[in-house]
This record gives structure tokens, sequence and C-alpha cells, in this order.
């Protein structure tokens, strides 16, 4: 069930991961500049802020399966037609638009709250082996996307990034994934001939939910942290292009750091099970304030882009995976696909403003350097909110009730 959560998150992430490396060819054909081009996940971005919530009450009320089956065909479908992009800027957002709504079936809201409703004991590590789609996409999603586009051109990277993937994550999906609410169902099919079963979990009501204070720190660290790591994840590729690397190599590089961020989450997986995830948080999201200076033009050398691209490879892959276990201590899994959707779409929120304002910085400055100077204030104050964060709430066993 774990592998079949990460490869389908891994899946949702690549087309972020991958948005760097086609920046160049669709510019060089259509003729575009990084703000055009970024534009598109800013729309598909604000879809998802809008809607999370309501996709985290379908996800209470019926569990994860029936959302995902659907959601991994149709967003298949959906990034393979990007193939069909024809320089028409209103075509290229309605792409991005017609993925935005489908990609909300399989957002991170969905997977965490299918691992979150089954673990208990060793949570934090079977989340942070979920999470780490996110970077398992980083890993793979450059490299593969530029030899895809120099072997085929980017229109055949699309659709074989887009079947393929999407593929191997249905079928995952389809032999592997059932949260809590799922097995009850199939286990009151087997023992009672009807499917009809209400599963009761421990936790916050919406409205106390919206009262607590360590909710608002957790959402406010995420939005602010995010909202760089954001921005540098889509343009990693050119940041390091600009550093001095060439495209090979910082295909590579942006690879390596996606292994990072893999090592990210299974330590701080590991690290939040046995001490409170304010102490490993909080030193997780400040470190990154260290990592990205190394990476600015001018100051950078092959050295420092190593070290800098490890530790905000680390860091990033950290994240989201803090917010959903964080969320699952403060606010139980009673209501946690609601609750989780609200916090993806903050996230979805730092994803719309961060790659936007990167590509419009650096359209006006001719430089990343301002993004990543930004990004050290950023960190610092994240990782205090974090480390501000009051004792857990005690929701005793997590185990479901039926109604």
């Amino acid at each position: 069930m774990v592998l079949a959560a990460c490869i389908g998150f891994s899946f949702m992430s690549f087309m972020t991961a991958a948005a760097g490396v086609f920046m160049d060819p669709l510019a060089a054909e259509f003729h575009w500049g990084r703000t055009e081009l970024s534009l598109g996940m800013a729309i598909a971005s604000m879809l998802s802020i809008l809607c999370s919530p309501f996709i985290g009450i379908l996800i209470d009320r019926h569990g994860s399966r029936r959302m995902a089956l659907p959601g991994l065909v149709l967003t298949s479908l959906a990034i393979a037609a990007f193939s069909q992009a024809n320089g028409s800027l209103a075509q290229w957002l309605g792409l991005w638009i017609a993925w935005g709504v489908v990609a909300l079936l399989v957002q991170s809201t969905l997977w965490s709250a299918a691992i979150a409703s089954v673990f208990r004991v060793g949570r934090g590590l079977a989340l942070g082996v979920t999470m780490s789609g996110t970077a398992l996409a980083q890993v793979v999603a450059p490299p593969l996307s530029n030899y895809l586009i120099d072997m085929f051109g980017w229109r055949s990277a699309y659709v074989v990034l887009g079947l393929g993937w999407g593929g191997f994550a249905l079928l995952l999906s389809a032999f592997f994934l059932f949260d809590v609410r799922d097995r009850a169902r199939r286990q009151s099919l087997q023992t009672q001939g009807t499917a009809e079963e209400t599963v009761i979990l421990p936790g916050l009501a919406i409205g106390e939910a919206w009262r607590d204070v360590s909710l608002w720190k957790v959402a406010a660290a995420t939005f602010l942290v995010l909202t760089v790591t954001i921005a540098v994840v889509v343009h990693q590729f050119p940041i390091l292009v600009e550093a001095g690397m060439s495209r090979t190599q910082a295909a590579w590089l942006v690879s390596l750091s996606g292994v990072a961020g893999v090592m990210g989450k299974l330590v701080s997986g590991t690290l939040i099970d046995r001490f409170h995830a304010r102490m490993v948080g909080g030193i997780t999201l400040a470190s990154t304030a260290i990592g990205w200076p190394m990476l600015m033009a001018g100051i950078a050398t092959p050295v420092t882009i190593v070290i800098g691209i490890m530790i905000s490879g680390y860091a990033a892959g950290t994240k989201i995976q803090l917010c959903s276990y964080l969320t699952a201590r403060y606010a139980g899994m009673r209501n946690y696909g609601t609750i989780f959707g609200f916090m993806t779409s903050v996230i979805a929120l730092a994803s719309a403003i961060g790659p936007l304002a990167a590509g419009i910085s650096y359209d006006r400055f001719g430089s990343y350097t301002p993004l990543l100077l930004v990004g050290v204030a950023i960190s610092l104050i994240s990782g205090g909110l974090v480390f501000s964060l009051r004792s857990y709430p005690d929701w005793g066993v997590q185990a479901p009730a039926r109604a």
C-alpha cells in the first residue's frame, strides 16, 4: 500500500519536477518567456487552492480508492495532451487547467489520508516513504525527460511520461490501495453482504480545527517555506545552468537533489517517530538558509553547488511530509481529509505564487539571486514557527469505530 501511494504521489508530482527541463525547448519553439511558461502551473495551482478542501470531504466520505483510480486515468491523459501544444498561449493555459482539475483527485491529501488512516505505529516513516514520491519524481523526471526530449522531442516526452508513469501508478493502486474506510467497506461486504459502513475516527471537529493555534502555525510555516521551495524546484534546472552547469550536468544534479529528498523523507520520518517533530522539522526547515546561497551565480563553485543542492533537496523532501504528519498529530483522523485538504490549498497557493514570482523575478532582474536571498529569510521564519509548537494532543488508540 505504501509503495502504491508513493508511486501515485510521484506521478502527481512529475509535472512540477520536469517543468524546468521542458522550458528551453518550449521557449525555443514558441518564443515564450519564463513568465508565460510558469503561468499555466500557477493557474492550475489556483484550482487546487479553491477545491482541495472539497476533495478532502469526498475522501473522508468515500475513501481513497474510489478517488485514486479514475484520477490516475484522467491525469495520465491530461499529461499526454500537452504533446498537442501549438504555440497558442490560450491553448497552453487550457491544457494546464485541464491537468489542474483532474490532478485534484490524486494530490497529496489522498495519499497521506490513506496511509495516516491505516498506520499508527511508524506513521512518520510510512508517510515519509509515501511523500518520497515527490523526491522520486525529482530523481527520475529531469534526466528521463531530458533524454526523451533529446531522443524523440518534447511532444513524445509528454506522451511517454504521462501514459507510462501513469499506467504503472494505476496498476499498483488497483492492487494495493485500500485505506481504513475501504477495508471496513470490504469487510462489511464479505460478512454482511452490504458495503454500507461508516467509520468514525478520533480527532477534531472542523470548527475546533479552525480555532487550533498549532494547526495555524503549521499552515503558516508550510506556506512560507513552500512558496520559495517550489519556486526553486520548478526553476532548479535553469538556476543550475545560470550557475555554470551544462544542461546534462544540471539534469543529473536535479536528480541528485531528488535522491537527497528521498533521504530527507526517510530520515526525518524515522526521527519524528522518536522525537517531537518541532525539533526535527524546525532544524530541517531552517537548514535551507545555508544551502540556497551556495547556488547563487557568482558565488557558486562545483563543490558548493553539490553541497547546496544536497541541502536543498534534503529539506525540500521533508516539507509536505511534515505538514501531513503534524496535521494528523494535532487534528487527529476524524476529519483529516477535510483539514489536510485546507493544508493542500495552502500548499497550492504556495505552488501558484512561487514559480510565477521566480519567473517574474528572472525576467526583470536577469538572475535568480533575489529569489534565493528571500528564501534565506523565509527558511529561518518557518523553522521558528515549527519550533514553537506545543506538545501533541492525546487521541488515544487510533482504532476505527463503526456507526
